[in-house]
């Protein structure tokens, strides 16, 4: 599904315009950034949570040449569906 798509499903789902589920669609993505770095968690009843892991930094190899490579570390976002939503998927 595109994001498009999305925002189609969405504006029929609620009632709204296209362009009215679309700057909701925009809002949900700049909180959850925001969000994410202001407590490192957030949670949505029924959906999923949204968390932050910091990665160690490490060695790796270069697939082509073989040769050890430094990755560095960083944050990374993960998603935990919730009891709701996985229920949703696996019927």
């Amino acid at each position: 599904m595109t994001k498009a798509e999305l925002i189609a499903v969405m504006a029929a789902e609620a009632d709204v315009t296209k362009a009215a589920a679309a700057k909701a669609l925009e809002a949900f993505f700049a909180a959850v950034p925001k969000e994410l770095k202001k407590s490192g968690k957030l949670g949505l009843v029924g959906f999923g949570t949204f968390s932050m892991l910091k990665r160690k930094a490490r060695e790796g190899r270069n697939p082509q040449t073989g040769k050890t490579i430094k990755i560095a570390a960083k944050k990374v976002v993960k998603f935990k569906a919730g009891k709701a939503l996985a229920a949703k998927v696996n019927k």
